[in-house]
């Protein structure tokens, strides 16, 4: 079983293994649609996961990093513009980014010690927590970390 450790900024808390899904922000009429999300009364820009893999196996393999980045966006319900990948050698670490039309997923990835860094970083109706399981399954991490912060998060502002 894979040690999953939830982190989150001081002011919002992640409980369990969910991160909170979020409804979509309706603009007032004559506004244009911002993409913004509504969740327990808070109005943001959009959840941001940083999510580390620890003891994780195919880090070098580009086909099937490309494979598991899009079944993560479909997964997630985000829409996929367009995925750039670099291989490095002699290493065969990997990095990359997926851009979304709801923003983007970037991975760094260090096979010599199978380590991987995915920044996952969605707004609207898109559902980022989804990516996690996603990474679990293809990857076979023995731990994974994850931190989550609300971006720009509106507050009165004076």
């Amino acid at each position: 079983m894979v040690e999953l450790a939830l982190k989150a900024a001081p002011e919002h808390e992640v409980t369990g293994d969910h991160v909170p899904t979020a409804t979509h922000h309706s603009p007032s009429h004559g506004e244009a649609p911002d993409h913004f999300v509504i969740r327990d009364g808070v109005v943001f820009a959009g959840t941001h996961l940083t999510i580390d893999l620890w003891g994780a196996k195919h880090l070098d393999e580009m086909p099937f990093m490309e494979e598991v980045l899009k079944r993560a966006i479909s997964e997630a319900q985000a829409t996929l513009l367009h995925i750039h990948l670099h291989h490095f050698t002699p290493n065969g670490g990997i990095s990359g980014v997926a851009v979304l039309a709801e923003s983007h997923i970037s991975v760094h990835t260090w096979p010599e010690r199978d380590f991987a860094a995915f920044d996952v970083f969605m707004c609207g109706s898109a559902e980022p927590a989804k990516v996690i399981h996603i990474l679990d399954r293809a990857f076979s991490p023995q731990q994974i970390e994850v931190n989550k912060q609300l971006r720009g998060v509106v507050r009165d502002r004076i």
